[in-house]
């Protein structure tokens, strides 16, 4: 990997990493137990257009990892959670940012391909930790619902700053 490249991706993590934190330290106003706004999930899918799949899933992986040491829950059940939600959610991204590329689908569409995937991995895991799968057809649901408009937003985000860091990492490659 190049260091330009390298430095780019501890950039990336670390832009993830505090969003991440911050996030976990603000409380949800919704009524649903483990519903996030997924804001660390823009630097990921910003990482997946600007480098492509494996330094998105490097960012994720890291991010998750780094971030249930700070939170001082790593390998507990909110790590493995964040962590299997990110990995599945970042491959299903892969096939939306693939038909992307094809101008097939949005950004925004794979934002929010990409929430229900994390959404549906976590329940699942869930589900699978306390050993009670009837919690799936009660749970997820609702997570999906969530999963709409959080990943809107967050596909609107990676669409505007996409555009704006393309320019500037295309000046920045020139010099």
């Amino acid at each position: 990997m190049k260091i330009k490249k390298l430095t780019h991706l501890a950039l990336l993590i670390a832009f993830a990493l505090v969003i991440h934190t911050v996030e976990n330290a603000i409380p949800v106003p919704l009524p649903i137990p483990g519903a996030k706004l997924g804001l660390a999930n823009v630097i990921t899918l910003l990482t997946f257009v600007l480098y492509g799949f494996e330094a998105a899933l490097i960012v994720s992986g890291v991010r998750t990892v780094l971030g249930s040491i700070f939170a001082g829950n790593f390998l507990a059940t909110g790590f493995y959670l964040s962590f299997f939600g990110a990995i599945v959610s970042t491959v299903v991204m892969a096939g939306g940012v693939y038909a992307w590329r094809k101008e097939k689908l949005s950004l925004i569409a794979v934002s929010i391909l990409g929430a229900a995937a994390h959404n549906t991995t976590q329940v699942t895991v869930a589900a699978l930790i306390i050993g009670n799968f009837n919690l799936i057809p009660l749970y997820l649901p609702l997570l999906l619902v969530i999963a709409l408009p959080t990943g809107f937003f967050t596909g609107l985000a990676v669409t505007y700053s996409e555009k704006a860091l393309k320019n500037v990492l295309t000046n920045i490659r020139q010099k």
